[in-house]
């Protein structure tokens, strides 16, 4: 009788340690976001992060491929991102032919029927970038994408437009979705603010701003906008194809780090398998860091990815141009509102007022006609150009030279 109550006394006394225990909080071992964190990376090193075993790129195909979706978050004007999402893709569609879509982030829901003209052959380049309006809604440079889009159009992948129209950005950056007008209320997709990894992603991104609560707010309610249309939009298509559809989502790292972006929310809809692949650059030149955010990214308890890829922050080819110009569309016109000192345009004679007529053979009747004329040629090239200055045609020769590294955006400028 003694022995069996000092063993339920015993048994009693680890049950209530054991409870205790489960209640304390401790700091956790190590670094959540890099358990086993690699050392001594260098340009082209592929980490699988939970485990910290290093990789090479055939072994990393390889084991994401398993998955149903593959978020592959990128650093947008990095040419090493880039090709990075093409092998990827090339990859799946050897893997799962006729069996596999993209998802781009760069493209939103009402340009679908320009993209899916493209992938079926129907559209030449300009006319796909012209119809689509890609300066007017992503503005980067379209050679960091064109070897992708290129090779889905060839290969007829269905290119999906995930993202939020930009008239849905506007309105919900000024109101709330209780705010909004019933019919516009109506296209907003579910929503989960209450995310509390996103918050601190969002209050971090604008630490150092001083516009105040209502537009950090409107600013949340943006990327929840995002985040919460693209996973939508991923869940429908896949719905819509089947069970054996697979997708290659290209979007932002800061849509997919961590999971919690995208991924979450896609998982949230459709519960399947998906794996995480990033970039992360350790070579930057002088540009690129002047050019990066001064961000302090709060710890989050997970890795940002499964697997991250370390590479060079690159930049375009050094012989891509400019013309030098700042211009507008007057009356159906284009016209020369400034133009650079020492540019290719100001070399040419090209003036203030000028009316761009034409550039080689291309009737210049847009702005678009003129970007996407000037994109065509390299540096040293030559052509001729037609301008009307004071209702007078000048013809002027124009040698074109280098693109500015730090002028990587497409706008108003050639």
């Amino acid at each position: 009788m003694t022995i069996r109550k000092r063993s339920v006394h015993f048994l009693w006394a680890f049950t209530l340690f054991i409870l205790t225990a489960c209640t304390m909080t401790q700091a956790p071992i190590g670094n959540p976001e890099a358990p086993y964190p690699p050392r001594d990376v260098v340009v082209g090193d592929i980490y699988h992060l939970p485990t910290g075993v290093k990789v090479s790129a055939e072994e990393m195909l390889a084991a994401i491929s398993d998955a149903r979706i593959v978020y592959v978050g990128e650093t947008h004007d990095n040419p090493a991102a880039h090709r990075l999402q093409l092998k990827i893709l090339k990859d799946m569609v050897a893997r799962y032919p006729g069996q596999v879509s993209l998802g781009m982030e760069m493209f939103n829901r009402s340009q679908q029927e320009v993209l899916d003209r493209w992938v079926t052959g129907m559209l030449d380049e300009k006319t796909f970038l012209k119809d689509v309006d890609w300066y007017g809604t992503w503005k980067m440079d379209f050679a960091y994408y064109a070897d992708i889009l290129h090779f889905a159009r060839d290969a007829g992948i269905p290119v999906i437009g995930l993202n939020a129209t930009q008239e849905m950005v506007r309105a919900l950056g000024r109101q709330t979705p209780e705010e909004l007008d019933p019919q516009t209320r109506s296209q907003l997709p579910e929503f989960d603010f209450d995310d509390p990894y996103q918050t601190a992603m969002t209050q971090a991104i604008y630490a150092d701003h001083t516009q105040g609560e209502s537009m950090l707010a409107g600013f949340q309610r943006i990327q929840t906008l995002w985040d919460e249309t693209m996973a939508e939009s991923i869940t429908r298509h896949l719905q819509a194809k089947g069970p054996n559809q697979r997708m290659v989502v290209l979007a932002g790292g800061n849509h997919i780090r961590y999971g919690f972006g995208i991924p979450r929310r896609v998982f949230r809809r459709l519960p399947t398998s998906y794996v995480l692949v990033g970039v992360r650059e350790i070579d930057l030149p002088k540009d690129k860091q002047d050019g990066l955010m001064d961000v302090e990214m709060p710890p989050f308890p997970m890795p940002p990815y499964d697997y991250l890829v370390y590479t060079a922050y690159e930049s375009l080819d050094s012989k891509r141009v400019k013309l030098g110009v700042h211009m507008k569309e007057e009356n159906g016109r284009v016209v020369v509102e400034a133009v650079v000192p020492q540019s290719a345009a100001d070399l040419a004679g090209v003036r203030q007022g000028d009316v761009i007529v034409a550039l080689g053979e291309t009737e210049i009747a847009d702005m678009f006609d003129l970007i996407y004329a000037v994109r065509q040629y390299a540096s040293g090239d030559q052509s001729v150009m037609i301008v009307e200055r004071d209702q007078t045609p000048i013809t002027l020769n124009v040698t074109f030279t280098p693109m500015p590294e730090a002028d990587r955006k497409v706008h108003p400028q050639e």
